[in-house]
């Protein structure tokens, strides 16, 4: 929780702004990689099947296995939110009751 008098909800805010940094980072990353296989495709002219098949079903399970963690990272970014907002009613009910 909170430290030396420290809002809870101001750690909350502060996570939640890591998590979507993170997220923006990684969500780069993957755009990065989409946008250089684009191209090495293109310039590679190869025509369907062997190694092109082969390496378009590693891609489609990645992007699955992604498309898995992206739900996983929403989930956990609406737990923070959800925890934001009921801390953010804690303050403005006068603070936690113990």
């Amino acid at each position: 929780m909170a430290s030396g008098g420290e809002r809870p909800d101001l750690e909350a805010l502060r996570e939640l702004e890591e998590v979507l940094r993170h997220f923006e980072h990684e969500l780069a990353g993957w755009r990065r990689r989409a946008l250089s296989a684009e191209t090495h495709l293109a310039e590679s002219g190869a025509a369907p099947g062997g190694a092109v098949s082969t390496r378009m079903q590693q891609l489609e399970d990645e992007n699955s296995m992604l498309g898995q963690r992206l739900l996983a990272a929403k989930g956990h970014l609406g737990d923070l939110l959800e925890r934001l907002r009921f801390l953010e009613q804690q303050q403005s009910n006068g603070g936690t009751e113990r």
